[in-house]
């Protein structure tokens, strides 16, 4: 009859209707995931040397005046090797008598005082305060007593410039990605649509020299990367 006609129409116009939204569906979930990666050479621009100092006496006043001879040659040594010190700070002073340990009789300690301070060398020349480091045998030579305890006692070399990278650097993250998904695109024999969803990835600042051993702290010459990962829609 008209009613069962006019019923079985709407039930095929309905089909054809949800059929056809779901091929509009399938379609846009068809989509390519890439990642783009740009890198950039850096140099550090700041250098952070501590310098540990040892005193020891049995005499306090003589091994508070060893220290400050030690503080002195420092000095000395970091202008001969062209290193500003104006920005050389002293830091964590620290006396120990050995006679005032409980636990130990002082027939246990050859020298009861023992003092300790570190000379923090800041420098916005870090060529320099690498090629100093290379020399500072002739510090032990000349009589100063270093100690590496709390770190290795090397300078640490610090990239500053990083947010002044940022924006170039995410640009060619994402035309890498771009070119990425353009060839995917060809070879699936589709169109490269819009993006949809993008992840900007973390920076990293790395050694340039990546071997076992080698931190990036340690290095003047570093290398910033981003992995930038970006999602196009594809279409046919």
């Amino acid at each position: 009859t008209v009613r069962a006609l006019i019923i079985a129409v709407g039930i095929a116009i309905a089909g054809f209707l949800i059929g056809h939204g779901f091929a509009q569906s399938r379609e846009a979930d068809r989509y390519v995931t890439v990642k783009g990666v740009a890198e950039r050479d850096v140099q550090a621009d700041l250098a952070i040397w501590p310098l540990r100092i040892v005193a020891a006496d049995n005499d306090l006043s003589a091994a508070q005046a060893k220290l400050q001879t030690s503080v002195q040659k420092i000095m000395q040594f970091l202008a001969a090797q062209k290193v500003d010190t104006s920005l050389a700070t002293l830091m964590n002073f620290e006396v120990s008598d050995a006679f005032a340990n409980q636990y130990g009789g002082a027939e246990r300690a050859p020298t009861r005082y023992v003092i300790r301070q570190t000379v923090v060398v800041r420098s916005t020349n870090p060529a320099s305060v690498l090629a100093a480091s290379q020399h500072v045998g002739e510090l032990v030579s000349s009589g100063v007593v270093l100690s590496s305890g709390g770190g290795g006692g090397g300078p640490t070399f610090v990239f500053t410039g990083l947010n002044k990278l940022k924006p170039s650097m995410i640009a060619d993250a994402t035309a890498r990605a771009r070119e990425a998904a353009q060839q995917f695109a060809a070879d699936s024999r589709s169109e490269l649509g819009a993006i949809r969803q993008a992840n900007q990835g973390v920076f990293e600042i790395l050694p340039r020299d990546q071997a076992e051993g080698i931190s990036e702290e340690s290095q003047v010459a570093k290398t910033v990367r981003v992995v930038s990962t970006v999602d196009y829609s594809l279409r046919n």
